[in-house]
C-alpha cells in the first residue's frame, strides 16, 4: 500500500461574519490568526473582513502571514468592504458559494471551525461528510471557545451511537479548547504522520 504524507501549508478557518455576544469569539478569533502566522502558514478563508472572519484575518497579516481570501461576489459587500479586502494577499471572488466551498476545500490542508452561525455549521459539516465519504484525510478541529460546540459534538456523537455515522473512524475531529494549542497540535498530529491507503485514519480528540 501507498503511503502518504500530509503536508501542513495552509489552514482553513471557517468562522462567523460577526462577532457574536462574547468578546471571547473575536479575541480567539485574532489569537489563531497570529498562531497560523506565528507557525509560517497560510490562512484560508471566507474572506469576509467583518466579525470573527475579520478578526482571524488581521490575525494573520499582522503577525506577518499570508491571507487568502475566498468569497463570492454577493457576499462581497454584506462581509466585506472592498478597500479591506484590498490588504489580502490574495483575493478570489467566486460566482457562488458552490464554488467558493470547492475553492477553500482544494488550497486547504486543515480546517478549525471556531463561532460561528448556519454557514459556518453546514460547511464544517460537509468536510466532515466528505471525510466519512473517503474523500479526503486532512486534519479538522472544533476550536471550543467556552464550550459553544458542545451541543453540536453531543449530536454526532448521538448520531454515532445510533448507528448513523459509518466509518466513524474517519470521524472525529480534535476538538479544543485552548486556541494557542490548535496549530502545534495540527502540526505534531500530521505534520509528517504517514497514513495508508485503505486503512482508516485513527484521529484521536484532544
Amino acid at each position: 500500500m501507498t503511503e502518504n504524507f500530509v503536508s501542513i501549508r495552509s489552514i482553513c478557518a471557517y468562522c462567523g461574519s460577526q462577532p457574536g455576544r462574547d468578546p471571547a469569539y473575536v479575541a480567539a478569533g485574532r489569537t489563531l490568526g497570529k498562531s497560523i502566522a506565528d507557525h509560517g502558514l497560510r490562512l484560508v478563508y471566507g474572506g469576509g473582513t467583518k466579525g470573527i472572519m475579520g478578526a482571524v484575518a488581521s490575525g494573520v497579516l499582522s503577525g506577518g502571514g499570508e491571507v487568502t481570501g475566498i468569497i463570492p461576489e454577493f457576499l462581497v459587500d454584506m462581509e466585506a468592504t472592498r478597500h479591506s479586502l484590498s490588504q489580502l494577499n490574495e483575493l478570489i471572488i467566486t460566482k457562488d458559494m458552490h464554488e467558493r466551498k470547492h475553492a477553500m476545500f482544494e488550497r486547504s490542508d486543515a480546517f478549525v471551525t471556531l463561532p460561528g452561525g448556519i454557514g459556518t455549521l453546514e460547511e464544517i459539516v460537509e468536510i466532515m461528510t466528505w471525510a466519512q465519504l473517503g474523500r479526503h484525510r486532512k486534519p479538522m478541529v472544533f476550536a471550543n471557545i467556552g464550550g459553544f460546540w458542545d451541543p453540536m459534538l453531543e449530536l454526532v456523537d448521538h448520531m454515532r451511537a445510533q448507528g448513523f455515522i459509518h466509518n466513524a473512524a474517519l470521524v472525529q475531529p480534535l476538538v479544543i479548547d485552548r486556541i494557542e494549542d490548535i496549530v502545534p497540535a495540527i502540526l505534531e498530529a500530521w505534520g509528517n504522520a504517514p497514513t495508508e491507503e485503505g486503512e482508516e485514519a485513527v484521529i484521536a480528540k484532544l
